[in-house]
């Protein structure tokens, strides 16, 4: 599949730079020819001679060597795809601003040909705002951002970060060259994340711990797919990159109503937020004082945002739901799937640890209404996102 094909593959200063070694034999084996670019900090962590090696190219890392010049603007436009593995902080801050202090920033700056990049640091720097924030401007640059993995990093602590692993990173490369990456191209997609917060007075409100992270990285995969998404997003401190729509609203009332609105028009509908299933019948227009005799609050039932798409959506139309129960999963989420009318119930259960709300992995099963089951292991929610998206994919035949 990537016989004759050219990979300009940029090594960036982290431990993660040893995984390359395996891509590039990887990339080799399938028929690639392979050029390798380093930053000077990524020569500590392996040797030229090994990438040189393993490519059967010359190294090179400098704009200029003893008088002779690299040419960047040959190197970016030689290349079918240009791929950053692993992808530093460091460099990735540089990327997001345009800066070019040497000759991995100078090709990438200059490349005509679509650049994918792999990031690789400790869960801290991973988690940082700043660290968000430049993924989402490469992001929207055009790149494109494999996910990192859970698991045990080179500080000894266990989290996100880990660089995807080569057989994962090279699966990609295939499937974005081959054009599998757009499968999801000319279909409008709405996704609903993120908690709904009811209110009580102006200052107190009813909510949940949903942070709107598993939604998000469904929005960003279903885009990186080529799809024209819309995201229904409850307040949530997330970045989401530019090319997703976001509609913002506040309370299951206001979800439902852009929802119902959106969904009319759509391909495909996730319904990923965890919205409130009773507000407040008169919420206060002030704030409520403290009393004495303490305070009771009336509760109505907010409208079944899922059952609404479920009970009117079209023919061509796939809608999937999530399930989060603490008891009884299996049979609730079957029972979802049906009494919702929905074509996929992706059941996570609080008794798992690493999933629910918070947290940056997850476990999921996946029901559908032909009567499948599938079953994953825990992983971060971008790669949770990954398997929920191609399940999509080829339970509609897209």
């Amino acid at each position: 599949m990537l016989r004759g094909k050219k990979i300009l593959i940029g090594i960036t200063g982290s431990i993660a730079a040893y995984k390359s070694v395996f891509l590039i034999r990887l990339l080799i084996k399938a028929g690639a020819e392979v050029k390798v670019i380093m930053t000077e900090a990524a020569i500590e962590f392996v040797s030229p001679l090994t990438y040189s090696t393993i490519s059967k190219n010359p190294v090179l890392y400098k704009l200029s060597d003893e008088g002779s010049w690299s040419n960047h603007v040959m190197l970016g436009r030689w290349a079918d795809l240009m791929l950053i593995a692993p992808l530093s902080a460091n460099t990735l801050s540089k990327m997001a601003i345009g800066a070019c202090d040497n000759l991995l920033l100078a090709v990438y700056l200059s490349a005509t040909c679509p650049v994918m990049a792999a990031p690789a640091m400790d869960e801290d720097m991973w988690k940082h705002p700043a660290v968000q924030q430049n993924l989402a401007k490469l992001a929207d640059y055009g790149n494109k951002i494999l996910p990192v993995y859970n698991g045990e990093l080179a500080s000894g602590l266990s989290g996100p970060g880990r660089m995807a692993e080569p057989e994962e990173i090279l699966q990609a490369i295939e499937d974005f060259l081959s054009g599998n990456q757009d499968k999801l191209k000319g279909k409008k997609i709405l996704i609903s994340a993120g908690p709904t917060y009811e209110p009580i007075d102006p200052i107190r409100f009813i909510g949940n711990r949903s942070s709107g992270k598993m939604g998000i990285a469904l929005a960003k995969t279903c885009a990186e797919h080529g799809g024209e998404v819309t995201l229904v997003l409850g307040p949530s401190a997330e970045i989401v990159p530019k090319n997703i729509k976001v509609i913002n609203v506040q309370t299951a009332a206001e979800m439902y109503e852009q929802c119902n609105k959106t969904f009319l028009k759509a391909d495909l509908g996730i319904m990923c937020a965890a919205v409130a299933d009773y507000t407040l019948a008169n919420p206060s227009d002030t704030k409520i004082k403290k009393q004495e005799e303490g305070l009771t609050l009336e509760l109505s039932q907010t409208n079944d945002i899922l059952r609404s798409l479920g009970h009117n959506k079209k023919q061509d139309q796939v809608l999937v739901g999530f399930a989060l129960e603490t008891n009884n999963e299996v049979d609730n989420a079957k029972q979802k799937l049906a009494s919702k009318k929905a074509d996929m119930i992706i059941l996570n259960s609080l008794n798992d640890t690493g999933a629910g709300f918070g947290t940056d992995t997850n476990k999921i099963t996946i029901f559908d209404a032909k009567g499948g089951q599938i079953a994953f292991e825990q992983k971060s929610k971008a790669e949770v996102a990954r398997d929920i998206v191609k399940t999509i994919i080829e339970y509609a035949n897209y």
